[in-house]
């Protein structure tokens, strides 16, 4: 059977998802290991994956307090400095080191969070390995030509760094870089994709949404129905999000239920009414709420459609008000943009209108996404990978032979382009 290496970074919402994917390949027999954060190692092994960590727990809750000043980085020195800081270029490096430890020749797969799992592209150059994007949400497919003028711009010398460090050349087609995948995932189904701008084109395997926290596990009761307020497990938020997310369920006289990570997020004094926890089994929980007030992630989203739970959402940043922008459009959301948010309503169509949605078991599009990485194990090696296995001296031979029959054709070939065009990724 396969290997398949899986890299992600984030929350919650980013790993959770690789999980699920990963235990349905693990299901199917295969060998898995992801490579991400420390604290999500538990969960991994408890899937059946084998867990390779990126940092230690310090270093991330360290880096996700940091992490709002990524909203800063609007520039690509902006973002470069951010990566130079975080130390991300080093931590680059490491990653590919732990793909190419866990390689094998001919029966690897490897597959990285859409965009930001770098170190997936450079050791497919490296391995001459299959590699897949998954990406969670459609913002991501849709802003990939920003992201690679981003990168580009501010991320370039530092990647090429890394690159040398391997015996590699530096990229020289950047957005053709980073379309370079021989498979890209988007873990939602196209209902969803068709509510917005499309983001699935050609060549994107739509697979349904990934939860990433199962039912039918931990239980919590809760009394009262109370309305649950959650940022997620993540602190890309506005500043005003929980302050005003719990004035907002005081105004409508229920108990607040409030998830964050960190008490430091909410307000100093909390009304007598809210009970808060840094986390909670949302499949048990949803289903005991009278409505849930959140900032628009996408697995907390779709939990709440699988939970029937009706939703408002506070979104600012990231895919967030696009996320909210779809689920609106289907009636199974409100949502209201910064700073016009506002409590919620009640809605006693809401569950009718999301089971309509929701038509499959939540584990068909795990499965889905396991069989489109599959099906990368008996693919053919490409002409690009076939290129990158090639020796300096077989490239130069090469670009001297197609260079003496372009001439024996009549073609017009400037010195050094066919060399150089082997040079590329």
């Amino acid at each position: 059977m396969g290997e398949f290496l899986l890299v992600t970074h984030g929350t919650a919402g980013d790993v959770l998802p690789f999980i699920s994917v990963g235990a349905a390949l693990a299901a199917r027999g295969h060998a898995v290991t992801l490579i991400s954060h420390a604290p999500y190692a538990e969960r991994a092994r408890a899937a059946g994956l084998g867990f390779a960590a990126v940092d230690t727990v310090a270093q991330y809750e360290a880096g996700q307090r940091r992490t709002p000043g990524l909203l800063a980085a609007q520039r690509p020195h902006e973002l470069r400095d951010y990566y130079e800081r975080e130390g991300l270029f080093a931590q680059l490096r490491r990653e590919v080191d732990l793909l190419a430890e866990r390689h094998r020749p001919g029966r690897t797969v490897l597959a990285g969070r859409h965009t930001s799992a770098l170190s997936v592209l450079v050791a497919a150059d490296l391995l001459a390995a299959p590699a897949a994007w998954v990406a969670v949400a459609p913002v991501q497919l849709l802003v990939a030509p920003v992201a690679a003028a981003h990168v580009r711009a501010g991320l370039a010398p530092g990647i090429d760094a890394v690159r040398a460090g391997l015996g590699l050349p530096p990229v020289g087609d950047w957005a053709g870089w980073l379309r370079s995948t021989r498979a890209v995932l988007g873990l939602w189904p196209t209902w969803f994709d068709e509510a917005g701008p499309r983001a699935a084109g050609n060549g994107v395997t739509l697979t349904g949404f990934v939860t990433g926290d199962a039912a039918g596990g931990a239980s919590h009761p809760v009394d009262d129905r109370p309305l649950l307020v959650t940022g997620g497990t993540g602190r890309l938020l506005h500043p005003r999000f929980y302050p005003v997310a719990l004035d907002a369920v005081a105004a409508t006289g229920r108990a607040a239920l409030v998830v964050a990570p960190d008490r430091a997020m909410l307000p100093a004094r909390l009304p007598s009414t809210a009970d808060w926890h840094p986390r909670l089994p949302f499949p048990s929980v949803l289903p005991q709420v009278a409505a849930i007030l959140h900032h628009g992630g996408i697995g907390t989203a779709v939990r709440a459609l699988h939970t029937g739970t009706p939703q408002v959402i506070m979104a600012y940043g990231a895919d967030r008000p696009d996320n909210a922008a779809r689920l609106a459009a289907h009636e199974v959301a409100r949502w209201v943009a910064e700073p016009d948010w506002t409590p919620a309503a009640a809605d006693t169509g809401y569950a009718a209108r999301a089971a309509r949605l929701l038509d499959e078991p939540e584990a068909a599009a795990p499965d889905r996404a396991a069989a489109a990485l599959e099906g990368l194990l008996s693919a053919a090696p490409g002409p690009a990978d076939r290129l990158r296995r090639l020796t300096p001296a077989q490239r130069r031979l090469l670009a001297q032979r197609l260079s003496s029959a372009a001439v024996e054709r009549g073609a017009d070939v400037p010195p050094g382009v066919v060399d150089a065009g082997l040079q590329g990724p």
